[in-house]
């Protein structure tokens, strides 16, 4: 319900190392290996929901803990004081300039344990807002084959950058044209955040691999969380804050061709 935090208590709680550095994880289901990370400020409710579909869709979805208070529903002052401390951590890189952020050798070896968990061709990645960019450069994890991009917002202050190192962007570049790689994205047109240049500088790195997909702000929820309302200001999160649990919406059928998505890559 609106309002209230999510105990989580329907995931398995994991204490996950790669490379010497530990985080929560927070994993469910059965099948293909499906990593989902937060949108600021973390994993909320709604990013909550929409792993539950992932994971009724017949995959094992792995969800990281990368900032903020897990479960928690995202108010407004509450979030700004998450993103202050993100911007200025070390394991992101959410200005122009700063490349690749260091979080994504985390989520990388993460995807590798995942998929000598749970098997299959491989594994998808789903990035969302300030990670939305990431589910690409994991991509440099060969267990990585289903990535999905969501209103990638980093970096902040270029509308027309991508949050990637050029020797990164490059080796990207290189195995989607050498594999035939798909790469999914959605962003609402008046998403001040995820703009029209961020999705063109996409496409201009991976040119028809790239499926950019973008739906009309009227159609986003109109009563999101404080958070979303009072900071993000504009239609933003596709299949979480945003999204319209109807029949037939369009959100709602964004968050199918997701899952569609992971389900041809992966194989389920």
């Amino acid at each position: 319900m609106r309002g209230q935090s999510d105990p989580l208590d329907d995931f398995s709680r994991r204490a996950v190392s790669v490379d010497g550095v530990g985080k929560t994880v927070y994993v469910a289901g059965s099948g293909p290996a499906v990593i989902l990370m937060p949108e600021m400020p973390g994993i909320s409710p709604d990013v909550a929901r929409f792993a539950r579909w992932v994971r009724d869709a017949g995959f094992s979805v792995y969800l990281p803990s990368l900032f903020g208070v897990d479960g928690a529903y995202p108010l407004a002052e509450a979030g700004e004081t998450v993103v202050r401390r993100a911007c200025v951590s070390a394991e992101f890189r959410a200005f122009a300039g700063g490349g690749t952020s260091p979080v994504v050798t985390w989520l990388r070896g993460l995807a590798r344990l995942a998929h000598a968990e749970r098997g299959g061709p491989g594994v998808g990645a789903v990035g969302l807002c300030f990670t939305g960019n990431f589910a690409l450069t994991m991509a440099l994890e060969p267990a990585v084959i289903a990535p999905v991009v969501n209103h990638p917002s980093l970096p902040l202050d270029d509308p027309g950058a991508l949050e990637i190192s050029d020797e990164d962007a490059a080796a990207v570049a290189e195995r989607v044209a050498r594999e035939g790689l798909k790469v999914l994205a959605y962003r609402f047109d008046n998403d001040r955040w995820c703009t029209g240049q961020r999705f063109a500088a996409y496409r201009a790195l991976l040119g028809d691999a790239f499926d950019g997909r973008v739906l009309k702000a009227e159609t986003a929820n109109t009563n999101p969380p404080p958070f979303f309302r009072d900071v993000v200001g504009c239609a933003h999160s596709v299949v979480t804050a945003h999204l319209v649990g109807q029949d037939g919406h369009p959100t709602m059928q964004a968050r199918d061709e997701i899952i569609a998505f992971l389900a041809e890559r992966l194989g389920t």
